[in-house]
């Protein structure tokens, strides 16, 4: 009989409501043990074999609990991940990873020396839209690329009470929706030579940074990346340009409204897009031109945990290394001092 894994989760808040908690209950693996809600306890209208508990220390001295999730506000990230390493567990952290550099470090160095599994979710590694660019990418369906452009735009106008929105908490939308985006750049080409950050606080009364516009140097593909909370009318949610051709995609993966439904990603074409989303292929194959929409591969979430388990239980090797997610960190760094200075900055 394989082992559970059994989860200690410190916030039910919205990654744990939305993201977290379904994608563990309907994985074998994990057993949801505890989770913290300091002021409710609505989790147990969904889990009622959860724990509901007060404080994080009774999930950290609790030796049933293998596994930590640490999904509270970024800025306590760092300490709490450091003392669920300290009390011995694995964890999963949500992005973005850290806000400084040395508690990146600090964090990765405790895991080796304790023996631990710690992991970032960057779960946009596993939606669909994503998956396909990967996969058109590696089937060099453009020839060589040359362009790659990236965007993560909302309409949100207003300023919400959240402590995303207060600047003493080192939050705003290139920490929030820029580690993901630059999190895949990564993924696709690697660690960039330099970068050039055009940062604002766009809407009225705003004071966090709510635009970003970044350009990552690499030797032979131009990279841009781009999130604005004041796009009503959205435009292509990625655009490749190659050799050979172009692939421009509208539209958002589906997983996140679904779960937001309350649906669970076990049921049957869980992640599949419907057609009049697919993106727009514009190309030359083999000497034969080819315009149409492509299929969308089916998004995955579910697979950060699937693939976790196999790693702490089997050994496999980790599929969101903390290491990537620090160079994220590094990156968004870069950026905002090269926004300051108004120069380029290396990352190199």
């Amino acid at each position: 009989m394989n082992p559970k894994i059994r989860v200690g989760i410190l916030s039910y808040g919205m990654s744990g409501k939305v993201f977290h908690c379904p994608l563990l209950h309907v994985n074998p693996g994990y057993v949801m043990s505890k989770i913290m809600q300091r002021s409710a306890n609505d989790a147990l209208d969904r889990y009622p074999n959860v724990t509901i508990v007060k404080e994080a220390r009774e999930i950290f001295n609790d030796p049933e609990i293998d596994l930590v999730l640490v999904n509270t506000p970024d800025h306590t990230h760092y300490e709490f991940t450091r003392a669920a390493l300290e009390a011995g567990k694995h964890v999963v952290v949500e992005k973005p990873f850290v806000q400084d550099i040395p508690e990146g470090e600090k964090l990765i160095d405790l895991a080796l020396r304790k023996g631990k599994i710690m992991t970032v979710f960057q779960s946009r590694r596993f939606e669909g839209d994503f998956l396909t660019i990967r996969k058109i990418i590696e089937n060099q369906l453009l020839g060589r690329l040359v362009e790659y452009e990236a965007h993560f735009d909302r309409f949100r106008n207003f300023i919400r009470d959240s402590w995303k929105e207060k600047p003493e908490n080192k939050t705003g939308t290139l920490y929030n929706l820029g580690s993901h985006l630059v999190d895949q750049a990564m993924v696709l080409f690697g660690m960039p030579d330099a970068v050039y950050a055009d940062i604002r606080k766009q809407r009225t009364g705003s004071q966090v940074d709510d635009l970003f516009d970044l350009s990552l140097f690499y030797p032979s593909v131009k990279v841009t990346l781009k999130s604005s909370y004041l796009v009503r009318e959205p435009g292509p949610r990625y655009l490749l340009h190659g050799t050979e051709g172009s692939y421009v995609k509208y539209g958002i993966d589906p997983q996140e409204e679904a779960l937001t439904q309350g649906r669970y990603p076990n049921e049957a074409d869980w992640g599949k897009e419907s057609e009049d989303k697919w993106g727009i292929l514009n190309t030359t194959v083999n000497g034969l031109h080819f315009r149409g929409p492509v299929e969308t591969l089916p998004g995955c979430y579910q697979e950060f945990y699937s693939s976790l388990y196999e790693t702490i239980v089997n050994g496999r090797e980790l599929a969101v290394k903390p290491q990537e997610s620090l160079n994220g960190i590094r990156i968004i760094k870069a950026a905002y001092e090269s926004c300051e200075r108004r120069c380029a900055v290396l990352t190199k």
